[in-house]
């Protein structure tokens, strides 16, 4: 049984215990994290990385009432065991039990919901001026934000505006561990190690010596020490040249500390609380922190599922499926290899996307910007302009964060870039904040977007040839994970924009199916002998085919795993209506709420679109022209 871990339920009992028993909670604290994930899955490099940092942070400052905010918020699992969850640490991220992320409905303690990088400041901005204005001087507001979120521009929008608001308390802590999910990338993360390269030495070399002095001092001695010391340091800052680009956003930079090292990490947080203000703090934590393996390759053990800790993580020896990013990688390298216009770009999710092969293959076409959406759109329209053939290979959730790029830069301009859309449709553990529920309807009212959803792993293959090869923008979606297991061919074939294809000849009703779900419904099509149309293409429809299936059947069904509310089955209904065809539709596809955390089949069958429930949402429906 742990000895401090057991006996915290809220960050009060936490702030009982004496400074020297905090170590001590860390090591319980990390291994509980390791042995939790490794029995679920779920994100692991991160959490052991911030443990450290997580108990000073919940041992000085007055949670909740102070405002602590995790960006992207998937290295807050020691956060939440700190704060009353540590019994459902070990089911996180299962249906019907805590979030992987902070959620604000979940506790108190989770200030502000997030899961998609570089919000924190703005958040945190958002609620220091807040209590400015109703009068709550005291009260702190910290936003921890790692050094991948810091590519993003709207990081540096917050701070901007920070610097020129006054009379606030914001706290901004870097936990700089040299990664984002994929490696490093770009101008900032130099600048990063210049800073850690030229302070961190001189400040670990003189804290270990302070130490050494300050345990031969009387304790009201060394309390002045303490303090006296961090004001050196404050002042060695200018001298080490780490404050420049912080300084001038109007922050007070403190750093680089060690983020392990609770005797240098207390202190100083312990000044930045009481001078208030704009403070920046700068920690160096590591992923995978105390658990070799995962430091040796935090990549691998960013998100693993299960596994067993004292093993690692395992190779399969099993033979399984190849997931719909596996094909899109092996198409982007077996395309980039035939046509030298093609350029692929990522915003930092090099191995999510299934880029690292192509980066091997062809470094100089290859691009990760950052965890910066915008950029990358608008990257890609450059690129355009200028005769190549950008790929930009994106979650489709993160893919909403450069809207606004998408319609003004590529598609009012009508340029050629393609989208890989990864992970549409619900995503399983990982939940609300990454479903990629939306696109075909915020994609479909945009004037010149292609919009091609695979119902398998070699049509998959197939439209991506054919979206490539279509002279204007085009996006293809697929979900997470594999498919039917469908083989692909290894050609580069098209097929013609806009024409689905009839997978069953049937009567009376015809099953519309974009996407994965064409399989979905076969059972229903086959036991009622219905016709069954692998549609393709949501935009364009495939209007020739419709009119004529309209003429020849009494109903439609739609399928998509997507948002009802203008999604493909709308496209069809408005279709109908400008051809003023009365036909009933049944869509079928994701209500109007923001589904939850699970498993990705149980979620399926929730939401009735597995095969029995497309079944039972028919024969409800259409029980009349059910009948023999």
């Amino acid at each position: 049984m742990n000895k401090f871990l057991s006996k915290i339920e809220s960050p009060d009992d936490l702030r009982r215990l004496n400074r020297c028993q905090l170590p001590e909670l860390a090591q319980e604290l990390r291994q509980y994290i390791l042995e939790s994930v490794a029995n679920t899955g779920g994100h692991l490099s991160s959490n052991l990385g911030t443990v450290e940092l997580t108990i000073a942070l919940q041992y000085l400052f007055n949670t909740p009432d102070d405002r602590l905010i995790w960006d992207v918020g998937h290295q807050a699992y020691a956060h939440k065991v700190l704060t009353g969850r540590r019994d459902e640490l070990p089911f996180i991220r299962q249906q019907h039990h805590i979030s992987g992320f902070p959620k604000r409905s979940e506790s108190v303690y989770d200030a502000f919901g997030t899961a998609h990088s570089s919000t924190s400041i703005s958040a945190a901005l958002g609620m220091a001026v807040a209590a400015r204005n109703q009068g709550l001087t005291k009260r702190q507001h910290i936003a921890v934000i790692g050094d991948g979120a810091m590519t993003a521009g709207m990081v540096f929008e917050a701070m901007n505006n920070a610097g020129d608001t006054r009379d606030i308390n914001l706290l901004v802590v870097l936990n700089d561990n040299d990664m984002s999910i994929s490696p490093p990338v770009g101008a900032l993360n130099k600048y990063f190690s210049r800073l850690i390269s030229s302070g961190l030495p001189f400040y670990k070399e003189a804290s270990d010596m302070s130490k050494v002095v300050l345990k031969q001092l009387p304790e009201p001695m060394a309390e002045f020490a303490r303090r006296f010391k961090g004001h050196v340091k404050d002042q060695a800052k200018s001298f080490m040249g780490a404050n420049t680009l912080f300084e001038e956003f109007g922050f007070n930079y403190i750093g680089p500390i060690d983020g392990h090292d609770l005797g240098a990490l207390l202190p100083v947080l312990d000044n930045v609380r009481r001078l208030g203000g704009l403070q920046f703090v700068h920690v160096i934590t590591k992923k995978g922190q105390g658990y070799g393996l995962a430091e040796q390759d935090p990549v691998l053990y960013h998100g693993p599922g299960k596994f067993n800790p004292s093993e690692g993580i395992k190779a399969s020896t099993a033979p399984s499926k190849q997931t719909f990013t596996q094909v899109f990688g092996q198409w982007l390298c077996d395309m980039a290899a035939s046509d030298q216009r093609l350029i692929g770009i990522t915003p930092a999710m090099r191995e999510g996307s299934g880029l690292v092969e192509f980066e091997k293959r062809f470094p100089e076409r290859y691009f990760d910007v950052g965890i910066a959406e915008q950029h990358a759109v608008t990257f890609a329209a450059g690129l355009a302009c200028e005769g190549l053939k950008p790929v930009v290979a994106i979650y489709s959730t993160f893919l909403q964060r450069a809207y606004d790029q998408l319609i003004h830069d590529v598609a009012l301009q009508n340029l050629d870039v393609t989208f890989a859309l990864d992970r549409a449709g619900i995503v399983g553990a990982d939940g609300a904040t990454h479903a990629g529920n939306y696109d075909i309807a915020y994609l479909r009212c945009i004037p010149n977007m292609v919009i091609a959803t695979p119902s398998d792993e070699a049509e998959c293959r197939l439209l991506l040839s054919s979206c490539y090869q279509y002279d204007g923008p085009a996006s293809v979606r697929y979900p997470r994970g594999a498919g039917i297991g469908a083989e692909s061919s290894s050609e580069l074939q098209c097929v013609e924009i806009a024409k689905a294809v009839t997978r069953r000849q049937g009567s009376r009703i015809a099953l519309l199916a974009f996407g994965p779900l064409l399989h979905e419904a076969q059972q229903v099509a086959a036991k009622h002998d219905l016709s069954l149309i692998d549609m393709r293409f949501v935009k364009p429809l495939d209007e020739e085919l419709l009119l004529a299936l309209a003429e020849s059947h009494q109903a439609f069904v739609t399928l998509e795993e997507g948002a009802l509310m203008g999604g493909a089955g709308s496209a069809v209904i408005e279709f109908l209506n400008q051809h003023d065809i009365n036909l009933p539709v049944l869509q079928l596809g994701y209500p109007d709420l923001f589904i939850d955390h699970g498993e990705q089949n149980a979620l399926r069958a929730d939401l009735q679109l597995d095969a029995k429930g497309i079944e039972q949402s028919v024969e409800q429906r259409f029980a009349e022209l059910l009948k023999p």
